[in-house]
């Protein structure tokens, strides 16, 4: 059996693949199905999201299982914003340097727990159309005054985690994937298959 991960993000997807190891499952994405498939990412919440791009995929290809995964960094001293917005912040044609940027700027002046931030990913695991469960991953920290390390990306560089004295962007890919929203969501879906499949 196939498991689609409804992504074209490279990064992600290696991310996942590493997580979801040792499951009896041919991990994909987006790029390596022949069908275009266009998701329109409008939805008002991550889950919403997470289906909108699970569901076309798993109508076309209903004999696999098919993730669909939205995650984002909520602030809480703008409101949970960037949130649902945290890949497209700067508007269009947004990157993820333009994007910490932005972020760094608005929080200009504020100090420690002023400056509090959440990790946030949600999954929609769909077969045929229809939703089987969903799963969600946090990561609480606060965004650094400035950009550090190499690693990762999205707001890695920016998201300081107290307990490590580091970046996210800082740590190991090991690392990021023992203590990461994505990789605590997906470890839960991690065990969800294991006894499906």
């Amino acid at each position: 059996m196939r498991l689609i991960i409804a992504t074209r993000n490279k990064g992600k997807l290696r991310e996942i693949k590493h997580i979801l190891g040792g499951l009896n499952l041919s991990i994909i994405s987006l790029n390596q199905l022949k069908k275009p498939i266009r998701i329109k990412e409008d939805g008002h919440t991550f889950l919403e999201n997470a289906l909108k791009k699970a569901l076309p995929v798993s109508r076309m290809y209903p004999l696999d299982l098919t993730v669909g995964e939205d995650s984002g960094l909520e602030v809480e001293c703008l409101n949970g914003a960037p949130g649902i917005l945290s890949k497209r912040y700067c508007g269009r044609g947004a990157t993820d340097l333009k994007n910490n940027s932005k972020l760094l700027k608005k929080l200009g002046g504020l100090k420690g727990k002023e400056r509090k931030a959440c990790f946030r990913c949600v999954l929609s695991l769909v077969k045929a159309g229809k939703l089987l469960k969903a799963f969600e991953g946090r990561l609480k920290g606060v965004i650094s005054k400035e950009m550090k390390g190499k690693g990762g990306f999205g707001y890695d560089p920016v998201f300081y985690l107290p307990s490590y004295k580091k970046t996210v962007a800082q740590l190991s890919l090991s690392q990021k994937n023992k203590i990461s929203h994505r990789a605590r969501a997906f470890k839960k879906l991690h065990n969800y298959l294991a006894k499906l499949v």
